[in-house]
């Protein structure tokens, strides 16, 4: 219908909606990142014009100064992220590494098998598990030979 072939439309307005919103990763907007300022609305920036075209009648050393001093605060804010996503990596890894269980498998346990090569390629109802196997032998390093029902 209507909401299927009009996607293409809304892909600007939704590209614009995600680089203005806050992302916790980074600790601030994608537009700011990249351009260094905060994003404002086209209205906003009719009632600051004329005050930027007052102010645009300064010398080139004047502008040169403050451009140098635009693009350190914009290295400084890139760095800040940087350190920000390195902080949000360490603490959802803490919280994934703490609902892990440290399971022990012993002789005779039945255990089912993740096959990873259907986790890329699988089918939408397909099971990415199979068995369930018994544990005949146990190595080091968290392996186990396994034994199928059927022989």
């Amino acid at each position: 219908g209507e909401n299927r072939a009009s996607w293409s439309d809304k892909l600007e307005d939704a590209l614009w909606a995600f680089q203005k919103a806050f992302k916790t990763s980074v600790g601030c907007t994608p537009y700011r990142l990249v351009y260094g300022k905060s994003c404002h609305l086209s209205l906003e920036l009719e009632h600051k014009a004329y005050w930027a075209l007052k102010h645009a009648n300064f010398d080139l050393k004047t502008a040169g100064d403050r451009r140098k001093l635009q693009l350190n605060a914009l290295n400084e804010l890139c760095d800040q992220a940087y350190k920000n996503s390195l902080i949000y990596k360490e603490r959802t890894k803490k919280l994934h590494d703490d609902n892990i269980k440290n399971r022990i498998f012993n002789v005779v346990d039945q255990v089912l098998l993740f096959n990873s090569r259907l986790k890329i390629f699988s089918g939408k109802l397909k099971s990415r598990w199979s068995g369930p196997f018994t544990i005949s032998e146990i190595y080091p390093y968290r392996t186990a030979k396994l034994i199928h029902p059927d022989g």
